[in-house]
């Protein structure tokens, strides 16, 4: 083995010699385990999220697969509508072209070359990271299959009513000219200004005054509202008012909406371009102006003179307009919530436009029963919050799209006008013969929105709705799948769409369980986005790089100068070197870590870097012991010869094992991925690389310690071999415990080790994974290593305190204790010398000397201080130490002496505090003892 770990030797050759050989792909066998991979945009590139989200259910399908489970992992890609057109109509720009110099077909067929040539890039920075799912089962939602269900769907919705075409407000995007999801939609505060101004009484008997962050859409004001109750204008419900710069007369009506304590209580309706304004229309029967163009330029249904200007400019000459007329009444600075399409980061207009709408009140209802009787559930519970939330205040789903990429729309107009939706267009003319007409048949220019096609996910990729295809796909065995994982953002969006349409259309639930992920933020807590320069590649954490590149990357395509130096300046302090290679086992380990039930996970660097060590820790560790393995290979063919010979520490690490294997099957049962690492973490660097290694030593002992030469020839050949045979079967079910959180370094190992115990296999990835109930346990045996552990650590405590040198051998005295204490000692003596760098331990008799002390239970552990240390810091350190133990004793009686405590808490939380309290006495007494022998 080389002398160091490196990730970038052994991680591509062990995805390329698992994917080559089909490991990936469910085996047929078992209990069903499955998950659905969000399908990411086919134009993206691995983010933070991803990473991390993919970590965890590549964590979840690697233990399942190690369980027996038959496990598939479902992966896709999206067509990410609006972006894919972007992508494509920028590199129509840069040869020269326009969007409109190709006809639909021919801008079709380029943006499937470029997916043929591009978009497959996440597919390669997901096995980069380990993604072990079924990639010869990969489904773009443009297929023929997925295509297939999103017309049977749409086709089937209308069919039963729940699919309409109307005329409505929906978030439009003038640069992109057309509706977006309300995801799409980013609000950020933003500097503006409020306009009051002054809308006459038609009759010239008065005024009210209205304010607005948006004077330019007063040209579509069918009304002024105020609340029913504001005496103010009581009288005033029912006349009518004259809209400024026009021509139109308005009413004045009463609605609960307006706040009367807000402004002047008066609020100006504007229907077609505000969408609380639209409710209220709809509430009193209000006529719809629209008076914009689907470019955010001043259309025909406004006065002549705004006519065809853009909506900022129409807003300058509406304020000159209204103050020369006397009406602008004052402007003040205002910070507002001003909505931008997350593409263009073009200001969103509410728009009425002609779309199509699922109705969705008798889907959601359904949906939210599914879910308060249990037949899905979120991880952490309080999500359930959010989903309810959203299916109680749910809206009709807006699912056109204006664009070009796409599940074209599977309806088709006669010259009339009417609307005819059929599978093909030659359904759709059988239709049309049906109601007596026979020309020609127009159809739809939209496309569905992918969030339509992202709903129907769970059962399109298994088949649905051909029986053929179902067949081969495992419909039946493998829906409803396991769990989802996905964002908090999306369970509106995503989640509740799948539940509501799978359940619609196949009886069965999409998922049993909904795993809600955090947030990854940097280290500081800070939301990662480019304009910050905190942005992290997974990538770049996995091969590294360099700080040219990194800055190149961050900087890039930045407009402002002094942003694009704030980042470089911060990016160079951060990163003076770049990003050193961690490996994609340290990454994901760091991702499991942080994987808690919490909202927001702060991503610190330095975590990679300590999962490296880890794995490091686990490749010397084998490194430095293989040797030994290797050379007890025969032995290990019949081990009932050594059978009696296993050791204390032997039998320790064992249960250790036993527990950690219980401990992390039940974290990973209620998705506590990273208390499972804790787990995990724990066992394979303190228990087996560092106690175990160093309690087994003296079963290696030599027949002659004084040789320089190891012959072979052990003091205790039957307990040498149950060492080495106790090493390697810890070390190989180790491997398989940590496998499914750091795949590659796992494998690498156990391929090395199995040999050994003659275990035969391909892959780590294939063999049964650690259970207790397999590994044999010995309470008794833990209990005496437990103590032995505690003296070794109060020695090296002492020694690190008063600073002696490791390697000096120094006397060991025990104090006090009781018969077991005497035992343990005799027991282990040997190991005790030999891992404690001390003389032979004794038992104190007569006047004890000065000494530095540890309490093992009962028993004191001292270190005569005699030519050690200065005694003067010995007093002061042993005088903060009792300040210290003395501060735990006052917590522990405060709450002994607080009533409702007491009355309260549960009885053995109660006697825990009492017993800690004796626990502390016991060892302040000794050291008060030990400070007056010293003199103090």
């Amino acid at each position: 083995m080389d002398k160091s770990f490196e990730p970038s030797q052994i991680e591509s050759k062990w995805y390329a010699h698992w994917e080559s050989n089909g490991y990936f792909k469910p085996s047929g066998k078992g209990t069903p385990y499955t998950i659905m991979l969000p399908p990411p945009n086919v134009t993206g590139t691995l983010h933070m999220g991803h990473g991390f989200q993919h970590t965890i259910m590549d964590t979840l399908v690697r233990y399942h697969r190690m369980r027996g489970f038959d496990t598939l992992w479902q992966l896709g890609t999206d067509h990410a509508g609006i972006a894919t057109e972007m992508v494509v109509t920028r590199q129509l720009n840069a040869e020269g072209k326009q969007r409109a110099d190709l006809d639909r077909d021919a801008f079709i067929a380029r943006v499937w070359e470029w997916k043929k040539e591009s978009g497959g890039t996440i597919g390669r920075q997901m096995r980069r990271l380990g993604v072990s799912g079924d990639w010869s089962r990969e489904v773009f939602t443009m297929d023929e299959g997925p295509s297939k269900a999103v017309v049977e769907t749409f086709v089937r919705l209308h069919e039963e009513g729940l699919i309409y075409r109307g005329q409505k407000l929906v978030n439009w995007d003038p640069v992109l000219k057309t509706a977006i999801s309300d995801l799409e939609v980013v609000s950020e505060e933003e500097d503006g200004s409020l306009w009051s101004i002054r809308y006459p009484l038609a009759d010239g008997s008065g005024e009210l005054v209205v304010a607005t962050t948006r004077p330019e859409t007063m040209l579509g004001d069918v009304a002024v509202a105020v609340h029913p109750e504001d005496e103010r204008y009581a009288h005033l419900v029912g006349r009518m008012l004259k809209l400024p710069l026009s021509q139109r007369e308005i009413p004045i009506i009463a609605d609960e909406y307006v706040e009367k304590e807000f402004g002047t209580g008066c609020v100006k309706i504007t229907p077609a371009h505000d969408f609380n304004d639209y409710a209220i229309g709809q509430r009193h029967n209000l006529p719809l102006i629209n008076i914009l163009t689907d470019d955010a330029k001043i259309n025909d249904a406004a006065p002549e003179k705004y006519r065809g200007m853009d909506r900022y400019v129409a807003r300058k000459a509406v304020l000159a307009d209204l103050e020369a007329e006397g009406l602008l009444v004052e402007t003040k600075k205002h910070k507002l919530q001003v909505p931008r399409g997350d593409r263009t980061g073009q200001v969103i207009e509410p728009y009425l436009t002609w779309q199509w709408f699922v109705k969705m009140d008798t889907l959601a209802a359904r949906g939210m029963e599914l879910v308060e009787h249990g037949h899905v559930k979120f991880v952490p519970e309080n999500w359930i919050n959010t989903y309810r939330h959203w299916l109680g205040n749910i809206q009709d789903w807006c699912i056109s799209r204006q664009l070009t990429w796409g599940h074209q729309i599977p309806a088709w107009y006669t010259d009339g006008g009417s609307v005819i939706v059929a599978r093909d267009e030659a359904e759709a003319k059988a239709k049309a013969a049906t109601q007596g007409y026979t020309g020609t048949l127009r159809r739809d220019a939209d496309v569905l929105e992918t969030w339509f096609s992202s709903s129907l996910w769970s059962h399109s990729t298994l088949g649905w709705p051909d029986p053929q295809a179902q067949a081969e796909r495992g419909f039946d065995r493998y829906l409803p799948t396991n769990v989802l994982v996905t964002g908090f953002d999306i369970i509106f969006f995503w989640v509740a769409r799948m539940i509501m349409m799978t359940d619609h259309f196949t009886g069965e639930v999409p998922f049993r369980d909904v795993y809600v992920t955090g947030l990854i933020r940097d280290k500081d807590g800070q939301k990662m986005s480019k304009s910050k320069g905190n942005v992290l590649d997974p990538l770049d954490i996995v091969d590294g790089i360099g700080l040219d590149e990194l800055l190149d990357k961050r900087t890039r395509g930045l407009m402002q100068p002094k942003m694009a130096e704030k980042i470089e300046k911060a990016t160079r302090k951060e990163f003076p070197e770049g990003i050193p290679a961690f490996g994609a086992d340290a990454l994901r380990f760091t991702f499991a870590s942080l994987a808690t039930h919490g909202r927001d996970i702060k991503f610190d660097l330095e975590r990679c870097a300590g999962y490296k060590a880890f794995c490091n820790k686990l490749w010397n560790a084998t490194r430095f012991k293989l040797d030994t393995l290797v050379r007890f290979k025969g032995d290990f063919a019949d081990p009932t010869w050594f059978a009696d010979s296993y050791s204390d520490a032997d039998k320790w690490i064992r249960t250790r094992l036993a527990a950690t294997a219980e401990e992390v099957k039940a974290q990973f049962a209620v998705y506590r991925f990273d208390l499972a690492a804790k787990a995990m973490y724990e066992f394979a660097w303190n228990d087996l690389c560092d106690w175990y290694l160093e309690l087994s030593k003296p079963s290696y002992r030599l027949e002659d310690p004084t040789s320089d030469q190891d012959d072979g020839q052990f003091a205790a050949p039957s307990e040498a071999a149950a060492a080495a045979y106790t090493l390697a079967t810890t070390l190989e079910a180790t491997f398989r415990l940590l496998h499914p959180v750091i795949p590659f370094i796992t494998e690498d190992l156990w391929k090395r080790v199995a040999p050994a115990l003659g275990i035969e296999g391909d892959t780590i990835m294939l063999r049964p994974y650690p259970e207790a109930s397999d590994i044999a346990t010995d309470d008794t045996a833990t209990a005496e290593i437990e103590w032995v552990k505690d003296v070794l650590t109060g020695v090296r405590r002492i020694r690190a305190e008063m600073n002696i040198a490791p390697g000096k051998v120094i006397p060991l005295l025990f104090a006090d204790g009781d018969a077991v204490d005497r035992a343990r000692a005799e027991k282990f003596a040997v190991q005790i010398a030999f891992l404690g760098r001390v003389e032979s331990p004794a038992w104190v008799s007569g006047e004890e000397p000065a000494a530095a002390v540890a309490v093992v239970g009962g028993m004191r552990v001292l270190i005569p201080l005699e030519g050690l240390i200065d005694v003067g810091a010995e007093k002061a350190r042993l005088a903060k130490e009792i300040a210290r133990v003395e501060g735990e004793i006052r917590k522990c009686e405060a709450k002994l002496g607080n009533a409702n405590f007491v009355a309260n808490a549960p009885a053995e939380v109660v006697e825990q505090e009492r017993q800690r309290i004796a626990d502390w006495t016991r060892q302040a007494d000794a050291m008060r003892e030990q400070a007056r022998k010293l003199g103090g």
